[in-house]
């Protein structure tokens, strides 16, 4: 069975090389993108199973990141993470199909369960007797 991948887009180093630890050591394939660009390339190439995408990026906001990942592939599923409280932006990431926001500084674990669950829910199930 293929690894699931996940992509992390911020613009902050730290966060990227902090996420891409935690999640190779959760055994997936992790990708990481600086800016919106690269992160849409990464995701034409690699169809990443789920993106950690930071609200503010320079250049093109998480918002506009977030449109294209979906039109892209509409299943890829989307986290966003943000340092701002902005309740109409993240609003507007809910409506756009993000699953859930986080608030930098966030809870690693509870991110890294909160990703866990997500991948996990599309696992195939061994039906009993088979």
């Amino acid at each position: 069975m293929d690894k699931k991948k996940v992509l992390i887009v911020d613009d902050q180093n730290g966060i990227r090389v902090l996420l891409v630890e935690v999640f190779s050591n959760e055994g997936y394939n992790t990708f990481q993108a600086s800016n919106g660009k690269l992160a849409l390339e990464i995701v034409r190439k690699e169809s990443p199973d789920l993106v950690l995408l930071d609200m503010k990026i320079p250049g093109m906001d998480g918002l506009d990141i977030l449109k294209h990942i979906k039109q892209i592939d509409a299943s890829i599923k989307v986290i966003m993470m943000t340092a701002y409280g902005e309740l109409d932006m993240i609003k507007e990431a809910t409506d756009l199909g993000a699953l859930m926001h986080f608030t930098k500084p966030f809870d690693i674990d509870e991110l890294r369960q909160a990703v866990n669950s997500q991948l996990r829910t599309d696992t195939p199930r061994l039906a009993i007797g088979s």
